[in-house]
This record gives C-alpha cells, sequence and structure tokens, in this order.
C-alpha cells in the first residue's frame, strides 16, 4: 500500500481498497459509454462518440487490469502493452473518421454535446479523484490513472466544442475536439507502450539472473 502513496512505480494493485476502486470505475466507465454513445449519435458528435469509445476502451482494459493484479511482471507488462496499443489503435480510427467527418459537416447539436459532455467529465472526476492516491505504479496500474485523467481533460475539451458549435453553428470545432482527444489517445499510448516494454525488459533480466 505505501508504494502507491509515496510515488514509486512498483506500487502493482495488490491492495483490496484499489481492488475495490477499480471495479467502481469499470462501472462508472461502462454505463457512460452506454449513455455517451447513444447521445453522440443522436446528436450527430463526432465529439461525443470518439470520447463514448475512450469509455468503452477503459472499461474493457480496466478490467483487463483487474484480472492482472496479483500476475508476473512479464505478464503485467503484457498487458499493459496490449492496453497501449489498443489506445493507439483507438486514436487512428478516431483521427480516420474525424478526417471522414470533414467531407460531411452536419452541425451537431450543442445542447445535446455540452449536457452529455458535463455528465461525462463529473463521472470521470469521481473516478480520478478515487483514483488520485494510486496514480503511480507500474505499468498497469499507471495506465488506469493516466486514462482516467485524460477522460476527464478530454470531457472538458468537448465542453468548449459545445461552445463553439453553438456559436458558430458549424461542425468544425466539434472535429477539432475529436482531433484534440485522438492526439491525446496516442501520448497516453507512448507514454504506456514504452513504461511497459521498460518493465517488460526488466521481467526478462529477472528471470535470466534467476537461472
Amino acid at each position: 500500500m505505501a508504494g502507491c502513496c509515496g510515488g514509486h512505480s512498483n506500487f502493482d494493485g495488490m491492495s483490496q481498497a484499489y481492488k475495490r476502486i477499480l471495479w467502481w470505475v469499470i462501472a462508472i466507465n461502462g454505463v457512460m459509454f452506454l449513455v455517451e454513445m447513444s447521445a453522440g449519435i443522436s446528436a450527430q458528435s463526432q465529439a461525443l462518440q470518439a470520447d463514448a469509445l475512450d469509455f468503452l476502451g477503459d472499461t474493457l482494459t480496466y478490467g483487463i487490469s483487474l484480472w492482472a493484479i496479483g500476475k508476473s511482471l512479464n505478464l503485467r507488462s503484457n498487458v499493459a502493452l496490449f492496453k497501449g496499443y489498443s489506445l493507439l489503435i483507438m486514436a487512428l480510427w478516431v483521427f480516420a473518421s474525424t478526417l471522414y467527418r470533414f467531407l460531411v459537416t452536419n452541425s451537431p447539436d450543442a445542447m445535446t454535446m455540452g449536457t452529455i459532455a458535463l455528465l461525462a467529465f463529473s463521472a470521470n472526476l469521481i473516478s480520478v479523484l478515487l483514483l488520485m492516491r494510486y496514480k503511480d505504479g507500474d505499468a498497469n496500474v499507471r495506465s488506469v490513472w493516466l486514462c482516467s485523467r485524460n477522460d476527464a481533460i478530454g470531457n472538458l475539451v468537448v465542453l468548449i466544442a459545445a461552445s463553439g458549435v453553438w456559436v458558430t453553428e458549424s461542425a468544425l470545432p466539434d472535429l477539432v475536439v475529436a482531433f484534440i482527444l485522438a492526439s491525446l489517445f496516442l501520448s497516453s499510448a507512448w507514454q504506456i507502450i514504452q513504461q511497459a516494454k521498460k518493465e517488460k525488459k526488466q521481467a526478462i533480466s529477472n528471470n535470466l539472473h534467476s537461472g
């Protein structure tokens, strides 16, 4: 437990309190995916749909994170790599779909965008506060913190986009925000992948020395 509170990177999630919090965060993300994807399709908002996909990705990868707790360092690093590459694929999908939407610029519903983004921000803020004391740890634990933090930031950006759509009556702010969210996904994917690769090398080295 001390390892997660003192800024160390060796906390591996072996805490009943952390596991309970992770279950709550998984539930929050699962519910918000359904809510935000439905609203995003209804409002024709690319930014809301991109953020909803992030909720779905987090629900699945947090479940994997929970399963990986207590496993070997090599397995945990492999799980983190999987999450990093999944986030990378998600970012590329958002980039591609947003480029497509530039050719079909239907103006989204600003009121729906703003309302759902505010709800999503509240949900992610709760997750961030729950995970605050566990923000430092191995790649598996840290990836959970990074995703939750990025989600909260992304929701604020979607709120800004909703204001821009309302003022300009254009889809451009929505599309710009989708690009920003995709860039945020790319940044997180890079951090997770790099830390996971480092830990994987450490696990291989430990196995060689123990053998």
